[in-house]
């Protein structure tokens, strides 16, 4: 593969996301939120896309007190008080957050570095501790199995980082990574001792509208015979609701550091995935398992194409086999993945006929059907 098109695929990829709990490797999501220990005044910088909305509610039922700061276009209904602020990070807008003083700040959007410097103008010294969302595309590689949150990042190769806006990274997703490189040695370079990076990979459940996890429970829905990529291949993904909730238990734990945040705690194959969605709903769907050298031959893209999958071999052999022991260790929990596919699918059905008909990743019926003739 070119770098071209690596850095094209891993582009593509990414345009996707009370103390610390006892460490092991079964861990599950709680079912009912409990009281923190310690009530905290959070700030959340965001907080009406897709994680943010699922953070302000476990917050609120752990009983925090939470400020929502962002330019006011998309108002939520919230189940208790929220104090809302406006402002537009873009053109360094922090005027309502003048004078006032949190316990936490969490940074949900970020994707360029003068975000970072801009807000720790006016929050430095304000806030106790700073929480951020990278992503895994911060990394530069993802051909070695089993790389920690030590792994190489994206190298900036532009003329000026501090200069990349919103607008030129819409123009050149290849930015994405290295970018949000840049944004994390930021936080860790304004926030020094009080910073938190949370790395998510692919992050899925109801509201994500990349539609990336979502093929795959609406095509197993249908039934019949369903093209499915080499079914030993690992993957990885997180439910939105639990990274946001995790970053909540972070902030009450005052963890700090680096984390991936990428799931489930064991090993995951493709077939074991598809095998668990195929049994959470019932469905009757057969699955045809193509080759790796019969998806290249006919041009079937991974991760557009057949989504969530990309090939456990050669330059994204590490892709779905990032570690995750430091972040379990500090607390990070998964609900079952049969529950995020029926949450999922359930979400989906309710959405407008016209956006169901319409989705925004995998492969159109007709050309699985072609691909399966040809599969024979």
């Amino acid at each position: 593969m070119t770098v071209t098109r690596r850095r094209a695929l891993q582009a593509a990829m990414t345009i996707a996301a009370a103390g610390a709990l006892p460490s092991g490797l079964a861990q599950t999501a709680e079912k009912k939120p409990v009281k923190a220990a310690k009530p905290l005044s959070i700030l959340i910088l965001g907080g009406t896309g897709f994680t943010g909305p699922h953070q302000v509610r476990y917050a609120l039922a752990r009983g925090h007190k939470i400020t929502l700061f962002n330019r006011g276009r998309r108002p939520k209904d919230w189940p208790e008080k929220v104090e809302e602020l406006t402002g537009d990070r873009e053109v360094n807008d922090y005027a309502s957050l003048k004078g006032r003083k949190w316990d936490v700040c969490i940074d949900n959007p970020t994707s360029v570095p003068h975000w970072i410097r801009d807000a720790a103008a006016v929050l430095k010294g304000n806030v106790n501790h700073y929480l951020f969302i990278s992503s895994l595309s911060a990394y530069a590689n993802n051909d070695k199995v089993g790389e920690d949150e030590t792994g190489p990042r994206a190298k900036y190769e532009g003329p000026d980082a501090m200069a990349e806006t919103m607008a030129s990274l819409r123009k050149n997703m290849a930015l994405f990574g290295p970018l949000k490189a840049l944004s994390e040695d930021e936080v860790h370079k304004q926030f020094s001792g009080m910073a938190t990076v949370v790395r998510p990979g692919l992050i899925v459940g109801p509201g994500d509208e990349t539609d990336r996890f979502t093929y795959w429970p609406n095509r197993l829905a249908r039934g019949g015979d369903v093209l499915v990529p080499p079914l030993v291949d690992p993957v990885q993904f997180i439910d939105g609701r639990d990274v946001a909730e995790w970053m909540i238990r972070l902030a009450e734990a005052r963890a700090f550091g680096d984390f991936n945040a990428i799931g489930p705690a064991t090993p995951l194959t493709m077939g074991a995935l598809l095998n668990t969605m195929r049994d959470a709903l019932g469905s009757k769907a057969v699955f045809k398992e193509a080759t790796l050298e019969f998806l290249q031959k006919n041009k079937v893209a991974p991760w557009g194409d057949l989504t969530l999958w990309v090939p456990g071999t050669g330059e994204t052999a590490g892709f779905h086999r990032r570690k995750i022991e430091k972040s379990l260790k500090a607390g990070l929990t998964f609900r079952p993945v049969a529950d995020t596919c029926r949450d999922t699918l359930a979400w989906f059905n309710a959405l407008p006929d016209e956006r169901r008909a319409k989705p925004r990743a995998g492969l159109k019926p007709e050309r699985e059907a072609e691909l399966l003739k040809l599969l024979g």
